[in-house]
């Protein structure tokens, strides 16, 4: 029994002390602070939908920013990411545009401090084994080069001061490599931490290192109320020491918040008394450096921790401090390292008169990030924003701040130089924007230049523009605006203060010159002329149906299922359709649907009358389809539908005359006057714009299915519109695909994808339109030689880009006659329609964009080239004279 019960108490004292270690360490994790999420933005780049993280009750939300593309990683090792595992798995990468940009708005708005936190994990992705290095910046300036080569997952971690209500991360294509990232975070900061000389600075986190601790103690998260991570090293563990008492955060008094891990160990001097550490870093930077100190160490004497604290032992160049700890009181200090300076080595040992050695629980090194930039007024920013939400403008480089850094102002955007820049001129023409003009512009109060040109505005001129005082130039001309012109304006035009253009509105019947007088018809004449308009619309209608019924006809053999042909378009009768064409006696086209003739309206406007020719169910399904269409299409580089005929046996469609005919024989060797460079380019870019208002534009989405060299025509000034709409089909979302059997398409443009899975969607199209480039470029047909022997345009050209030779390539009729910079930025742009696999084939509107600056790129070469001959003519003039 005596033998039992020593047994008995030993197991007893054992359940204790186990009890009593588990009570420390719950009572431990339990006293750490609750952490308040609310105010943290988590974005886990790559995913589709938001969610909680289960492990940390953390909300990730989804990636839904416009441009980029998504990726799964393979697996991530080589760094202790355990509590983001799951969000390293996807990323989100950015192959188009120089500049990407996320925009943050953290709910505590502007004056107020953040951390910045950003990993990137490149697994491998893409499956080139070769890690991308790119460039970031924070706001307006430079913040650091990424270089995904050098480990598999980087995080980088800053502490930024927000003046403005949003932040700006831009990722920024260094052509070494498409830059991409991983997760994305924002944590909400005490202002009255981490102080520096200017509360504006920005400080890039260098070293955060946990001293003492095991090497297994990753801090983050859960542990740590800013979600800072707290890393070990094995060169700062000697003599570590660590406490097994509890610690209340709440009974501490702790502006910096450290994390009970944090606190509960430490470093501690050995014989010398003294703590080195040696970072190294060089005199290019101004630092920051910040000490924590939280004295554990449980003594019988009173006595207190002195500490004297050098960063670098040069008598010119170095930092002091003498600190005095007490027991278990945080304390924290601040270290600023001048620009030139650098730092070496940070000493820390025992003042001579204690007997204590010195002690460190953890160290952060922070970087100076330098302020080259300055941001956009916030008022200019807030309107500029406010527009482009407001008209949906999907441009490319709008992201980021409007006019900074300087090699990145949006496209359109002109800025002034000084300390606070602010936009001057504003240029949006040619945009699509629709509905009444935004009060935003009008608090662009610098604007000089603004320019709402040829887009679909509607409604009256805001005479709030008149409160413009710098506005020196404003056209509106080309867009659907009515009413008078606001008398102050008017006056200011009549002054010469401001130039003033209005025409070709929806009612261009004005008085006066265009400089003074601009005035669009009185509401009481546009509302004469809507009502007649609507009686004339109504006579011909009912005209038509009785004309039809007295004939025995059904007003359409269309069934009963498909809608009845109505638009505001004309409705022409067979023997209209006679007389217009003189008896059908210019044929000027000949295609699938049949011919097609010249014809005259009364107007004397000249017309193309298409005749469909075939009788078959699939001829009239086409002609229905095109019908259908372009009644409600509407864009200056869509052929526009005039009217049509369906009546007996005869159906035909009338469209607006292009009197330079089609691509394809502008492009022929039997064409004498073959297209110069900036000709093609503009075509080129005309038809691009064309087709992103088919797949972008138009609701619900647009495919052609049957782009090529031919349905592209001509007007008088080689302005280039998209035709022949018979097999495009519409789409309910932006999504959609089309299976299908039906031999849709032409030979030579088809996508490749089509043989495979016969399915179509917009991809198909920008396939088509990257042949049509390489035709632009080379002057070669698409598909040429004997159904034996054929041969494709696009493996031509891929041979002659293996020898690099820019002039094997583009039309040798040009002689020469191009920028080599725009001829190989224009042949990038046509081999990134032409990927087999559609997913890799970027969107219209990026080719547009791309298309656009490349014309750009060649026009102001084109005028370098101009000016530097002129100013050595006139200086050979100079000489002579002389």
């Amino acid at each position: 029994m005596d033998r039992e019960l020593q047994w008995t108490l030993v197991l007893a004292i054992c359940a204790s002390s186990l009890f009593n270690i588990l009570a420390q360490n719950t009572q431990l994790t339990y006293r750490n602070r609750a952490i308040d999420y609310s105010g943290v933005i988590s974005i886990d780049c790559g995913v589709n939908e938001s969610y909680t993280d289960k492990t940390t009750n953390l909300r990730y939300q989804a990636d839904d920013i416009q441009f980029g593309e998504i990726y799964n990683t393979s697996s991530i090792c080589n760094m202790n990411v355990s509590q983001i595992h799951k969000q390293l798995n996807t990323l989100r990468s950015f192959p188009y545009g120089k500049r990407n940009c996320y925009t943050l708005t953290p709910k505590q708005g502007k004056n107020k401090k953040y951390i910045i936190r950003a990993h990137f994990a490149y697994g491998n992705y893409d499956n080139k084994n070769e890690g991308p290095v790119f460039d970031l910046h924070l706001g307006v300036n430079f913040f650091k080069t990424i270089n995904s080569t050098e480990a598999e997952v980087i995080r980088i971690e800053a502490i930024h001061f927000a003046s403005t209500e949003t932040i700006d991360l831009c990722l920024v294509n260094t052509d070494q490599g498409v830059p991409f990232i991983s997760l994305l975070e924002l944590w909400p900061l005490d202002n009255s931490i981490y102080q520096s000389s200017s509360t504006l600075l920005t400080l890039d986190l260098l070293t955060r290192l946990n001293l003492g601790a095991s090497e297994d103690n990753f801090i983050r998260y859960t542990d740590d109320i800013y979600g800072r991570s707290w890393e070990v090293s094995n060169y700062y563990t000697k003599n570590p020491l660590k406490t097994s008492s509890a610690i209340d955060l709440d009974k501490l008094v702790d502006p910096y918040q450290l994390p009970a891990e944090v606190l509960s160990s430490a470093v501690e001097a050995l014989d010398s008394k003294s703590l080195e550490f040696t970072p190294n870093y060089t005199m290019d930077s101004e630092y920051y450096v910040y000490l924590h100190f939280f004295d554990f160490a449980d003594r019988t004497n009173k006595q207190k921790r002195r500490l004297n604290i050098v960063i670098n032992d040069f008598d010119d160049k170095n930092v002091k401090q003498v600190l005095t700890l007490s027991y278990w009181k945080p304390n924290s200090i601040i270290l600023p390292i001048k620009h030139g300076m650098g730092i070496r080595k940070i000493s820390i040992e025992a003042d001579t008169d204690c007997e204590l050695p010195a002690m460190l629980n953890a160290l952060e090194i922070y970087r100076v990030v330098p302020q080259s930039d300055s941001s956009t007024q916030q008022e200019d920013v807030d309107a500029i924003w406010h527009i482009k939400d407001v008209y949906m403008i999907n441009k490319m480089n709008w992201q980021g701040d409007p006019c900074g850094p300087k090699n990145f102002t949006w496209e359109g955007v002109k800025c002034s130089n000084g300390n606070t820049p602010r936009i001057i001129s504003l240029n949006l023409s040619s945009s699509k924007l629709s509905g009444e003009i935004d009060s935003s512009f009008s608090n662009l109060t610098c604007l000089e230049t603004l320019d709402l040109s040829n887009n679909e505005l509607t409604g009256e001129v805001p005479e709030s523009f008149a409160e413009l005082s710098q506005l020196k130039f404003l056209n509106l001309s080309k867009n659907m605006l009515t009413g008078s012109v606001p008398e102050s304006l008017k006056a200011k035009s009549s002054n010469n203060s401001l130039q003033l253009s209005l025409d070709g509105n929806l009612h261009p019947c004005q008085t006066g010159s265009s400089k003074s007088n601009h005035k669009f018809i009185i509401p009481l004449v546009a509302s004469m002329t809507a009502f007649v308009v609507v009686v004339l619309t109504i006579s011909t209608v009912v005209m038509v149906i009785w004309r039809l019924r007295k004939k025995g006809k059904v007003i359409s053999s269309i069934s009963v299922k498909d809608e009845l042909l109505k638009s505001t378009n004309q409705v022409f009768s067979f023997s209209e359709i006679v007389r217009i064409t003189n008896n059908f006696t210019t044929i000027i086209g000949k295609g699938g649907f049949g011919k097609v003739y010249l014809g005259t309206l009364e107007c004397e406007k000249r017309v193309a009358v298409k005749i469909l020719s075939s009788p078959s169910a699939q001829g009239y399904k086409e002609f229905q389809s095109e019908a259908k269409l372009l009644m409600h299409v509407h864009h200056r580089n869509v052929v526009s539908l005039v009217g049509y005929c369906d009546e007996g046996d005869t159906r035909a469609l009338i469209y607006e005359y292009l009197p330079e005919g089609n691509l394809l024989q502008k492009l022929s060797d039997k064409n004498p006057s073959f297209l110069e460079w900036t000709q093609r380019l503009k075509i080129a870019m005309d038809a691009a714009n064309g087709l992103d208002y088919l797949h972008n534009g138009c609701k619900p989405p647009v495919i052609h299915r049957d782009l090529k060299t031919s349905n592209i025509l001509l007007d008088e000034n080689m302005h280039a519109k998209i035709s022949d709409f018979g097999v495009s089909k519409t789409f309910a979302n932006d999504s959609d695909t089309y299976v299908t059997t039906y031999p849709a398409g032409t030979p030579g443009y088809l996508d490749p994808e089509f043989y495979c899975s016969g399915t179509l969607n917009k991809k198909s199209d920008v396939y088509s339109f990257g042949i049509i480039l390489l035709e632009l470029i080379t002057g070669q047909p698409a598909l040429r030689g004997t159904p034996e022997n054929l041969s494709y345009i696009l493996p031509w050209v891929n041979n002659k880009l293996r020898t690099g030779n820019i002039h094997e390539i583009v039309d040798p009729r040009l002689h020469g006659k191009y920028n080599g910079a725009s001829a190989w930025k224009f042949i990038g742009i046509a081999m990134s329609c032409l990927p087999q696999v559609p997913i890799h084939r970027p969107d219209i509107g990026h080719i547009a964009l791309e298309l656009k600056d490349c014309l750009s790129l060649e026009l102001s070469l084109e005028r370098a080239v101009s000016n530097v001959r002129d100013t050595l003519v006139l200086s050979s003039r100079q000489i002579e004279f002389h």
